[in-house]
């Protein structure tokens, strides 16, 4: 959205908090002026990340990106709290018109617009403490029909959704490596959205990924994020850093010892085949990279049964499913991140969060292991998560 757009539309909206607060907060003589200067400062530095953007003066923009996202974060629990407080008010104003019961108005105006700040302060406290802390690890078991024995306790280690970007630097990838190395998994997948930047921006940040460590290396899918900020570049990238970039393609990842009395066949049999396909709308961005999980599968080895994607958004899922793959590996959503996101993913996304079942494929939607945005999680915590494969 163009800036000034932007800047009118959350004037407007910090009026309405104005307006429906202030006047109420009238009996208690320090609260009204504290919140009317509190929103005076989110209206004038909401729009500072967009005005960093283009600062020339690195450190400059980092500052503004910071106290503007911290502002949205806060606003956009207010504004929640304030439409709440309001439905609330008329709900209660409408049943003791019916009740014919007297309701002390004033008293309930003022306490409940008291709460507001109150609590959209202490969410955005906790949502930002949740945010900036190194993701913990959720462990999932995923049982799987018919799996070789060969690949039970086989151990996937997910990243999704970082967004190396304004608030997340290279200490924080750092922490977010160590914690992944400490669980010696068998492969690592990242399900796209790492960055939120250029790769010149953006490159001492990333680094740190280079030193991620697993049996079978790190494998990389593109999220939506990675088009907006140049995805081809970002694939170079990534390569040079020695990560494994699938593009509607698969590797085979071979399990068992060939050495010995084996055939081929038994050394395909306990193989597992790992594909990986382009974000859902990468053809809107290049007609070549449209997301395909049927070609993901071009000249695969029949024999090798055991079968999981990497697939940025859920909702490749149906089409995951008839291409027959066993398990799917998705982020996009950060769970919601915080309320009442929460509510509309399911709009747009079939799963918001945790292990599900469609038909015959389980999938498996991280919240994330960062944030975008305002640095706040409320209500849906970061995650590295460790998904174990166990024969059903």
């Amino acid at each position: 959205m163009p800036l000034r757009p932007l800047v009118l539309l959350t004037t407007l909206l910090h009026a309405y908090i104005g307006l429906r607060l202030l006047p109420a907060l009238a009996g208690l003589p320090l609260a009204w002026p504290l919140l009317g200067l509190a929103l005076l400062v989110s209206a004038v530095t909401m729009p500072l990340p967009f005005v960093g953007m283009r600062s020339r003066r690195r450190q400059f923009a980092d500052v503004w990106k910071w106290i503007g996202l911290i502002s949205m974060g806060w606003f956009s629990s207010l504004l929640v709290l304030t439409v709440v407080r309001d439905a609330g008010l008329l709900l209660g104003w409408l049943g003791a018109s019916v009740s014919g019961v007297t309701l002390d108005g004033a008293r309930w105006q003022l306490w409940s617009a008291a709460a507001v700040p109150l609590m959209a302060s202490a969410t955005s406290l906790v949502g930002l403490l949740n945010a900036r802390r190194t993701a913990g690890v959720v462990r999932i078991d995923v049982p799987i029909r018919d799996l070789p024995s060969a690949l039970s306790g086989f151990t996937i280690a997910q990243l999704s959704d970082i967004h190396v970007g304004p608030t997340i630097k290279r200490g924080y990838i750092q922490r977010i490596v160590n914690a992944v190395n400490g669980l010696g998994a068998d492969m690592i997948a990242i399900t796209g959205d790492l960055v939120d930047g250029t790769v010149a921006e953006l490159r001492d940040h990333i680094a740190p990924l280079q030193q991620l460590k697993a049996r079978h290396g790190t494998f990389v899918v593109t999220g939506n994020h990675e088009y907006y900020a140049g995805a081809h570049a970002w694939i170079d990238e990534l390569r040079r850093l020695g990560l494994r970039v699938l593009l509607n393609e698969h590797v085979v990842l071979q399990t068992r010892n060939v050495k010995g009395a084996q055939t081929d066949e038994e050394v395909l049999e306990s193989a597992l085949l790992v594909a990986g396909v382009t974000d859902y709308t990468a053809g809107h961005f290049d007609a070549a990279h449209a997301s395909d999980p049927h070609g993901a599968l071009a000249d695969a080895p029949p024999l090798v049964h055991t079968r999981v994607l990497l697939a940025h958004q859920p909702r490749s899922a149906p089409e995951a499913a008839e291409a027959g793959y066993h398990l799917q590996l998705s982020g996009h959503t950060h769970g919601g991140q915080f309320f009442p996101w929460n509510l509309f993913v399911p709009l747009q996304q079939p799963f918001t969060a945790g292990l599900h079942k469609l038909h015959e494929m389980w999938v498996y939607t991280s919240r994330g292991t960062g944030y975008w945005g305002p640095p706040k999680r409320f209500g849906a915590p970061s995650e590295i998560t460790l998904l174990r494969l166990l024969r059903a």
